[in-house]
């Protein structure tokens, strides 16, 4: 028997309805326009800084810094574009390697990403792994001085490598070649991360520095207006929601990215609900779902010491309710329940101090909200509450096999948790 969903042919009747989009992808922050508004001065000095790659020079090497959302990889990829066009224009043999190390994070994988893209040519490849590592930096050598080009190499978060070999073996490349240059360009959230560097590498990579300064609303405006003419149909949106995107994301840092993703899904919502307008309220509708969609994805990543306190958290919020109690819980309480789940679990029990330690990270992260108060000659401790949905966050800790056991525990004699 044919399924009544199949039978009215669902995603038919949602291809023929008329949607508010033109080009969704415009929209994402992945998309490269050709205008970077606003970042007229940063384009400019990091093209004065590789213009030597043009001339069969050298070019400095750069660190960029800048909090998430301000331009940094968008200008990195674009002067990347620029150069390679210019290169095939007069004649000069220009590579552009953009590697985003949150992903390629060892020296090996990085050297083995670099290499690739010269010996794809040759119908060539270096396995992720398999090969000594010295044997893939002569592999980049050999390729870089057979080419004879300058190759500037991204390296997009590059706080996230671990340790400092490939910085390290990036620092010295150019001594060791004889026909070819190499220049990084090293991107980064973190002010304080040459900090820790190896002072060589530090010595050799840390030739200029720039700062990204964050947008503010106007500027925010500006990038929202130019993707709202290519992203969304004509008249479909209201003149106080550009501004509504950007005063909100100015809030959170002078971040594009969050101005766009908020737009781009007021947008959707907008679609999903069959209106012919994108309103201020489908705005506050996108940034609570963004809201939760960001807690739920960094409780994901939380390592599991973190994940048993929120468990223990959300625990006792439950217990409170069912009592009609609506009073915040404490350190203390948190850390007994905190104690029994890590008996259970058989994970070695974290001290109290370092539990307060991870409560207040929990707190700056906004999954939990952790006042602290005076108890008089008693001490301090903190005032917990779930600042989040309980039921989302115990969804996804009980992706882990581990947190879904815990619905059957009983704890101090309590009923099991469930929500």
């Amino acid at each position: 028997m044919v399924s009544s969903c199949v039978s009215q042919d669902i995603f038919g009747q949602l291809l023929r309805s008329d949607g508010l989009f033109v080009n969704r992808e415009v929209m994402r922050p992945s998309y490269m326009p050709e205008i970077l508004p606003h970042r007229e001065k940063e384009i400019k000095d990091l093209a004065s800084v590789l213009v030597p790659a043009l001339r069969g020079e050298t070019p400095s090497n750069v660190f960029i810094y800048g909090k998430t959302g301000t331009g940094k990889t968008a200008v990195a990829k674009f002067i990347g574009k620029e150069l390679i066009k210019k290169g095939d224009e007069t004649g000069k043999k220009v590579k552009f390697i953009y590697i985003n190390c949150e992903v390629v994070d060892t020296q090996y994988r990085i050297l083995q990403n670099i290499a690739n893209h010269f010996i794809e040519e040759w119908n060539e490849h270096i396995p992720f792994t398999g090969w000594p590592t010295d044997a893939v930096y002569s592999k980049v050598k050999s390729m870089m001085d057979k080419e004879k080009c300058v190759t500037v190499i991204v390296l997009d978060e590059i706080d996230k490598l671990k340790g400092d070999e490939a910085l390290y073996s990036l620092s010295r490349i150019n001594s060791d070649l004889e026909n070819a240059r190499v220049s990084v360009i090293g991107i980064s959230n973190d002010l304080k991360f040459t900090e820790f560097l190896d002072p060589r590498v530090k010595s050799s990579l840390g030739e200029e520095n720039t700062i990204f300064y964050p947008y503010d609303a106007d500027q925010l405006q500006d990038i929202l207006r130019n993707r709202v003419k290519m992203a969304l149909k004509p008249g479909i949106i209201e003149e106080d929601v550009i501004p509504l995107c950007a005063a909100l994301s100015a809030q959170e840092h002078g971040d594009a990215r969050r101005a766009l993703d908020l737009l781009r899904v007021s947008a959707e919502i907008a679609e999903r609900d069959k209106s012919a307008k994108i309103t201020r309220n489908f705005v506050k509708k996108a940034q609570n779902k963004i809201e939760i969609d960001r807690i739920i994805e960094v409780v994901r990543t939380l390592p599991n010491q973190s994940k048993l306190i929120i468990y223990s958290i959300i625990y006792i919020d439950k217990q409170n309710k069912k009592a009609g109690n609506k009073q915040s819980m404490t350190t203390g309480e948190v850390y007994d329940i905190y104690k029994e789940l890590c008996k259970k679990t058989r994970y070695s029990c974290l001290t109290q101090r370092r539990t307060a330690d991870l409560i207040s990270e929990l707190d700056m992260l906004g999954i939990i909200t952790a006042r602290v108060i005076s108890k008089g000659r008693h001490g301090r401790t903190r005032e917990i509450q779930m600042s989040s949905s309980s039921r989302d966050l115990l969804n996804v800790l009980q992706e882990d096999d581990m947190f879904k056991e815990f619905a059957n525990y009983k704890i101090k004699g309590q009923t099991r948790l469930t929500l």
